[in-house]
C-alpha cells in the first residue's frame, strides 16, 4: 500500500505542479515550486510541500483557499478512485539548507 501512496504522490506532484505554472490565474502562484508530496497510506490525505520567492504567508493562504480547484483539476487528470484532499505546506528545508551552506562558508573563509 505504501508503494501506492509513493506512485500517487508522486503523480500529483507532477500535474499539480503543471496545474500552478500553466493554469493558475493567481500571478503569486507563478513562483511557486512543488518540492514533495506526501499521501497518507489511505491516499484521502496529500501534505504538498512548496516553496516560493513570493510573500510565504500571503502564497500559502492562496494555496490552500484553492486547494478545491486544484483537486477537482486533479481528479480529472489522475486515475485514482478517489482525490486527496490537499494541505499546503510551505517547505522549509531548502531555508535551511542555504542556512548551512552559508555558515559552512563563514567557516573556509575565516581558515
Amino acid at each position: 500500500m505504501k508503494l501506492k501512496a509513493e506512485r500517487a504522490g508522486s503523480e500529483i506532484q507532477k500535474e499539480l505542479g503543471n496545474i500552478i505554472l500553466f493554469e493558475a490565474k493567481d500571478e503569486d502562484f507563478k513562483n511557486v515550486v512543488i518540492t514533495a508530496v506526501d499521501v497518507s497510506n489511505d491516499l484521502s490525505f496529500a501534505k504538498v510541500y512548496f516553496t516560493t520567492i513570493d510573500n510565504r504567508e500571503k502564497v500559502l493562504h492562496d494555496l490552500n483557499n484553492a486547494s478545491g480547484y486544484f483537486r477537482s483539476l486533479l481528479a480529472e487528470r489522475l486515475e485514482i478512485r478517489h482525490t486527496p484532499e490537499l494541505r499546503f505546506i510551505f517547505d522549509e528545508s531548502i531555508e535551511y539548507g542555504q542556512k548551512i551552506e552559508k555558515i559552512i562558508e563563514e567557516l573556509h573563509k575565516e581558515e
